[in-house]
């Protein structure tokens, strides 16, 4: 049976606390997992999450700041210490590789397994799967940062009223699939657009261009929000964003799904980023993120 979901192994920014590990997220997507910026202590959070290395198939990191990245060295030596079967695919910015390869080679560890370097230099498509494409967008941080989006393919739905009227069932419904006609009549007569559901990931970053294209349409975004809404101008100037901000990015994307995290340690009510997004105007599912949840992708329309 297939999964699509988001388990969340960490939420705090910069500084954990006693409730919040350093970030950490793993998008099972069917079966597949992703994991995005493994901070400090992404291995425990695993376990206690019921995460396996061999649930790992590409690891993404948005850029090197700790809080982002230093879980990546005991997340690599655990692959390949479990001797995860099937090979694993790394991204994260090129203009990082020297932080990269320290913390992939930072002890003395034997590899087993293929792990596979693809950096991120600009926007752009970095893998294309059958179940889905993995692109990346540049964001605006005091270090270079990117966002990960995952699109599926759209497929198209058949009608059955429509099948019926033209006279086709049974093998022919098929044939009418592969070959796109049959018998004069032509696959979008009798068949719509079934929309291919969309993720996205905006970690450390100000409002820009990458943000607003990486939420278009999502389906479910993940998205940081540092800060209150009164401290703008800190999010700002230390190149992030608050939970209004991050609220009116996914109003005006259509987001489906919203799931704010990243959050600073001075605050200690987390519905307080729950109000602040619904007074900016979103109006669709809200997720506070905590640790150890699980946040399904929503069901198609």
């Amino acid at each position: 049976m297939s999964v699509r979901e988001l388990v969340v192994l960490g939420t705090a920014s910069q500084v954990p606390t006693r409730h919040r590990n350093h970030n950490g997220y793993l998008l099972r997507w069917d079966g597949e997992g992703l994991l995005f910026d493994p901070g400090e202590g992404t291995q425990r959070q695993m376990l206690r999450a019921g995460v396996a290395a061999h649930d790992l198939n590409r690891l993404c990191v948005t850029h090197f700041h700790g809080d982002h990245s230093l879980g990546l060295a005991g997340v690599i030596q655990r692959i390949n210490l479990d001797r995860v079967p099937h090979p694993i695919t790394a991204h994260y910015p090129a203009s990082g590789q020297r932080f990269f390869d320290r913390l992939r080679y930072s002890t003395a560890y034997r590899e087993t397994v293929r792990l596979t370097e693809h950096p991120v230099a600009a926007d752009g498509v970095l893998a294309t799967t059958p179940a889905y494409t993995l692109e990346a967008r540049l964001l605006s941080h005091p270090v270079e940062s990117f966002g990960y989006r995952l699109v599926e393919p759209d497929t198209r739905r058949m009608l059955p009223d429509r099948l019926a009227a033209h006279g086709i069932a049974g093998p022919d419904v098929g044939r009418l699939q592969r070959a796109g006609e049959l018998g004069g009549v032509r696959l979008d007569e009798v068949s719509e657009v079934r929309r291919g559901q969309r993720f996205a990931f905006v970690m450390d970053t100000r409002l820009c261009d990458g943000v607003h294209a990486l939420a278009d349409g999502a389906d479910l975004l993940v998205i940081e929000s540092t800060f209150l809404d009164e401290d703008v101008r800190l999010a700002t100037e230390h190149g992030h964003l608050t939970a209004g901000q991050a609220a009116e990015v996914a109003t005006a994307a259509g987001v489906r799904h919203l799931v704010l995290t990243h959050f600073s340690q001075r605050y200690s009510d987390p519905s307080v980023f729950e109000r602040q997004a619904r007074d900016a105007g979103f109006t669709g599912e809200l997720t506070v993120a905590r640790d150890l949840m699980r946040v399904p992708v929503p069901k198609r329309r």
